[in-house]
C-alpha cells in the first residue's frame, strides 16, 4: 500500500512538473553571418519575420558557438559539450560513440525528441532524434526542395511535450533561394572584411535573396506553431549557426564566424522587446533545455543552463566563450584557438608560419563562389583593398586580439599594443586554462591521424579519454 501511494505521489508530482514545462521548438540557419541581419546591424537584408520575432522575445547580444562549421557546431549544439569533449572537433568527421544527446537527456523527462531538415550529426546512436520530414536534409541541392509543415504540425500534436528542431538548409550556398533582384548589387553595403569586386558583389546580392527566403520559412515554422494551438506552452529559439561562406566568416575564428544570432520567445516568460549582454554559448542550450524540461544538470555537461537570463531575472551568464578551429579536412592543417569575454576577443593561430588556406571558399567547383579568384586578379593599383583582405585572411599572426565591441569586424589587430597588455594576459591565461580543462594539446589535434582516429570513433585526444 506504502508503495501505491509513493507511486501516486511521484505521479502527482510529475504531472504538475509537465503543466509547466514548456515545448521547445529550436530553428537552425545555416551559414549566416549575424551581424547581416537587421537585428545585429546588417545594412541590407530584409528579414521581416525575424525582426517580428525579437520584437515580441529577447534577443541575445552575445550569442557564440565554439567552432564555425556545421556538424562541430551542431554538435555542440545537442550534446551541451565541446568539442573536444565530445570529439566532433573537425568537420565531416564524428563525435564518441558514448556521446549523450538532447534525445537522451529529454525522453526520460517524457518529452519526444525530432529533428526536421539538415542532420550533419553522426554517429546515429549519439543522435537518436525521431526523423521528421518536410524540410531538405541536403544543404547542396540546388534548388531547395520546397518545405511541407504538415509533418512538423503533427509532430507537435498531441499530450506529449516534444522538443522539435528544424534545420533550415539557408543560407549555405549555392545561393540560389530568393530574390536578388531585391538587392540590388550597386546599392549594397558590403562589409568592410570582404574586397569590393564586381563579382563579389553579385554573391553578396544572391546571398542576401537566401537570408530572406530563410526569414519566410521561419514566418512558416511560427505559422504552423500557431496552428498547432501551442504557441503559447511553447520557448522558441531561432539561431543563426556560423558565419557565411565568405573570408572571415565561416572556417574561422574571428567575430564574424563564431558569433551567432539567437532570439527567444516563450510567450509570457520571456522579457517582450528586450536584448541581454548575456555570455552564452552553443553548449549552453541544450542544459537549457533540461533545467526547463524538470532535469538535472548532467555530469558530461560543459555548459549550463542560462533560464534565468530567458526569463529576464539575470543580465548575465558565463565569463568567457571559447573557440576552436582545426582546418582539416576542409584544407592544409591551421589550428587555432580563441577566447571573448563579450568587449574583446583573443585569437591564437597555433602555427601563424603556415598559409591558412580553405579549399572549398577558395578553390573551385559546382558550389564553390567565383569570387576570390576576383580578388586575387584585383589591380593592386586601383583597388589596393583586395590585396590587404588577402593578406589579413591567409596570412596571420602568431596572436591577434580585437576590441570587438568597437570593431566588431575585428579589422585592427591590438596583439602588439602595450595599452592592452593586461586584457591580453587574461585572456590568454583563460584560454589555456580552458585547453587544460578539455585535454587539447593544441596543433596535434589538427592532424591526418587524429581526424582518421575520430571518424572510426577512437578519439586520440580530450578529457573524455
Amino acid at each position: 500500500m506504502k508503495h501505491l501511494v509513493y507511486f501516486f505521489a511521484a505521479l502527482f508530482l510529475f504531472s504538475g512538473i509537465a503543466e509547466a514545462r514548456p515545448n521547445f521548438l529550436l530553428i537552425v540557419g545555416d551559414d549566416c553571418t549575424y551581424n547581416d541581419l537587421p537585428l545585429y546591424g546588417g545594412e541590407n537584408a530584409k528579414t521581416p519575420h525575424l525582426d517580428a520575432m525579437a520584437a515580441r522575445g529577447l534577443t541575445f547580444n552575445q550569442a557564440y558557438l565554439a567552432t564555425a562549421m556545421c556538424q562541430p557546431c551542431r554538435a555542440e549544439l545537442y550534446t551541451g559539450q565541446y568539442p573536444m569533449s565530445n570529439g566532433c572537433a573537425w568537420n565531416h568527421s564524428a563525435s564518441r560513440p558514448e556521446t549523450r544527446s538532447l534525445p537522451h537527456f529529454l525522453r526520460p523527462l517524457g518529452y519526444k525528441v525530432g529533428i526536421a531538415g539538415k542532420v550533419h550529426v553522426k554517429p546515429a546512436d549519439a543522435f537518436p532524434f525521431d526523423q521528421v520530414e518536410g524540410f531538405d536534409k541536403s544543404c547542396v541541392r540546388e534548388p531547395t526542395q520546397p518545405h511541407d509543415l504538415a509533418p512538423a504540425l503533427e509532430y507537435m500534436k498531441g499530450d506529449e511535450p516534444f522538443c522539435l528542431v528544424i534545420c533550415l538548409v539557408e543560407s549555405h550556398v549555392p545561393w540560389v533561394m530568393g530574390d536578388a533582384s531585391q538587392y540590388p548589387k550597386k546599392n549594397i553595403q558590403l562589409p568592410p572584411n570582404l574586397a569590393d569586386t564586381p563579382v563579389t558583389r553579385e554573391h553578396f546580392s544572391n546571398y542576401l535573396a537566401e537570408i530572406t527566403y530563410m526569414d519566410s520559412q521561419v514566418g512558416d515554422i511560427l505559422e504552423a506553431l500557431e496552428t498547432s494551438g501551442k504557441r503559447d506552452d511553447t520557448l522558441v529559439m531561432f539561431t543563426s549557426e556560423q558565419g557565411s561562406q565568405f573570408p572571415g566568416c565561416k572556417w574561422t575564428n574571428w567575430n564574424t564566424g563564431v558569433h551567432t544570432a539567437l532570439i527567444a520567445e516563450w510567450p509570457g516568460r520571456t522579457p517582450k522587446g528586450k536584448r541581454t549582454d548575456a555570455l552564452v554559448q552553443y553548449a549552453d542550450i541544450t542544459p537549457t533545455f533540461v533545467d526547463l524540461a524538470g532535469g538535472e544538470p548532467e555530469p558530461q555537461f560543459d555548459g549550463s543552463s542560462f533560464s534565468p537570463v530567458l526569463e529576464g531575472e539575470d543580465d548575465a551568464h558565463r565569463q568567457f566563450a571559447y573557440g576552436l578551429h582545426n582546418n582539416l579536412p576542409e584544407g592544409p592543417r591551421y589550428p587555432i584557438r580563441s577566447i571573448t569575454n563579450g568587449k574583446f576577443r583573443l585569437i591564437e593561430n597555433l602555427l601563424p608560419e603556415e598559409l591558412y588556406i580553405e579549399k572549398h571558399l577558395m578553390g573551385g567547383g559546382r558550389f564553390n563562389n567565383p569570387y576570390w579568384a576576383t580578388w586575387m586578379g584585383d589591380d593592386p593599383v586601383k583597388n589596393p583593398d583586395s590585396y590587404e583582405s588577402i593578406k589579413r585572411y591567409m596570412r596571420r599572426p602568431a596572436v591577434q586580439l580585437y576590441h570587438t565591441t568597437e570593431d566588431p569586424y575585428e579589422m585592427e589587430n591590438l596583439a602588439e599594443d602595450s595599452g592592452y597588455a593586461e586584457v591580453r594576459s587574461q585572456l590568454r591565461g583563460a584560454l589555456q586554462e580552458w585547453m587544460k580543462e578539455e585535454a587539447d594539446p593544441g596543433a596535434k589535434v589538427d592532424t591526418v591521424e587524429a581526424l582518421q582516429a575520430a571518424r572510426k570513433g577512437g578519439h586520440l585526444y580530450g578529457k573524455a579519454d
